[in-house]
């Protein structure tokens, strides 16, 4: 599905990475097919960095998708409970790259900002291998959630009021349920 378009619904960057693997008619499609998509999705996430002076295209997709299947293995990890094996995302955090810079505003106010200089593919990935560390060990992992559509697999962090969200998106999944629920009620009424 070269035109697929991946979704941000997820509410953390994390879980926006796991959903670049989406069903599309009932098959597990990647939604990454070049370095490019890559570079778009980091891009549209606020995670690009000035990647303009490397040459990683031929790695940052491997490096991309081997990060994805990292963070996936350790989310479901968590969620079933199980021991957390955590070396290889570390090794993409190790890889980061980063320190902090003192900024000063034009009114005047100081401020800290991370400052990020990557020269390699992994080094472009840091980021949002921050981001998988932080859903990791700072969220709620009881409002990560998987879409109840069985013929979904996307996952997304309920920051809902009531924290019942069921679907992935209420416009998409949700409403794929209440059409069904609906018409077997009909037809049960029938």
């Amino acid at each position: 599905m070269p035109n697929a378009i991946p979704r941000f619904l997820a509410d953390h960057t994390a879980l926006d990475l796991l959903n670049t693997v989406e069903m599309i008619d009932g098959k597990q499609c990647d939604l990454w097919h070049t370095s490019d998509d890559v570079k778009l999705w980091l891009s549209k996430v606020g995670l690009l960095l000035d990647a303009k002076k490397m040459d990683i295209q031929d790695s940052l997709l491997d490096e991309a998708r081997t990060l994805r299947e990292t963070v996936r293995e350790l989310v479901a990890s968590k969620k079933a409970g199980r021991p957390l094996t955590i070396s290889k995302l570390n090794d993409y955090l190790a890889q980061s790259c980063s320190y902090p810079a003192l900024k000063i505003s034009e009114g005047g106010v100081l401020s800290t900002a991370r400052i990020y200089q990557p020269q390699t593919a992994g080094q472009l990935l840091g980021p949002l291998a921050e981001q998988a560390a932080d859903l990791l060990a700072n969220v709620d992992f009881g409002l990560v959630r998987e879409c109840e559509n069985h013929e979904c697999c996307l996952w997304f962090y309920d920051k809902t009021k009531s924290h019942r969200r069921r679907w992935c998106s209420m416009a998409v999944c949700g409403n794929r349920h209440k059409v069904a629920k609906f018409r077997q009620n009909q037809k049960d009424a029938e």
